[in-house]
């Protein structure tokens, strides 16, 4: 195996697991501890992953930091909108769908505002505002209610109440990470618990997570990939996450 290679194949396990040890690694490519610990700086310097001691982690902010509305709307915007526009397409006139809040979804909401006879169950007041400003009279919008978050989401006791008296034929889930090991998680528990209400009156869970949300992990898991029926994501998602999800999820959809 050539080098790069070898370091693209570390990349992919650290984004997969979460973090490698160098012992394993050596076990694994059947080199050197010095090649290995080379590798590892080198994709450090790249600002590809954090180097520790005996190891490498995903680089990143730790798993109860949580980026504002506005900071993450900038993010992967293009890989948004084909994402968005993906799951667009799996909705029909007349239904009810619940969107969380996050700004894939409030791509979405906005793919949406034309669509006739829609119900929508949001706790977030910005998508709420999307349809509101769209001006359909045939759209029925529910807003939780609840607490915010930094990130634009209601969540809390009085959201997850008025979610449980709720029935909905799909539920778009935004999700902050995934990873194997801790399935669709989020940075703040109380969202967790309202997300967890939302995938509970769904009857079909679709999760819109671009690539690098691979290897992101949460405080929280929301859900199991395994409770996924369908995941959209883009080309940018590596080879390994790919398998992970396509033998987990329902179904994996790279646009």
């Amino acid at each position: 195996m050539l080098a790069v290679q070898r370091q693209q194949t570390i990349l992919e396990l650290v984004r997969l697991n979460g973090a490698v040890k160098v012992v394993d690694l050596v076990r694994e490519f059947g080199v050197s501890d010095i090649t290995i610990r080379r590798d590892l700086e080198l994709l450090a310097e790249r600002g590809l992953l954090a180097k520790v001691h005996g190891g490498a982690t995903v680089i990143g902010t730790g798993s109860t930091d949580e980026p504002g509305f506005a900071v993450k709307s900038v993010r992967q915007e293009n890989e948004k909108l084909v994402i968005a526009r993906r799951a667009a397409g799996m909705v029909l006139p007349g239904t009810a769908v619940a969107l969380s809040a996050g700004t894939t979804t409030w791509t979405l909401a906005h793919q949406l505002v034309n669509l006739p006879g829609l119900t929508v169950v949001t706790n977030s007041v910005r998508i709420a505002d999307v349809f509101q400003h769209g001006g359909r009279p045939d759209q029925t919008v529910v807003l939780t209610g609840g607490v915010r978050t930094p990130s634009d989401a209601l969540v809390g006791p009085v959201a997850v109440a008025a979610i449980r008296l709720l029935n909905v034929d799909v539920l778009f889930l935004g999700v902050h990470g995934m990873t194997t090991r801790a399935g669709f998680t989020t940075p703040n528990m109380m969202e967790a618990e309202t997300d967890r209400a939302l995938v509970e009156a769904a009857s079909s869970l679709v999760v819109l997570a671009d690539h690098t949300k691979w290897g992101t992990v949460g405080i929280s898991t929301i859900a199991r990939l395994s409770e996924a029926d369908v995941v959209i994501s883009d080309g940018g998602l590596p080879e390994t996450a790919r398998t992970a999800l396509a033998e987990q999820a329902g179904e994996l959809v790279i646009v």
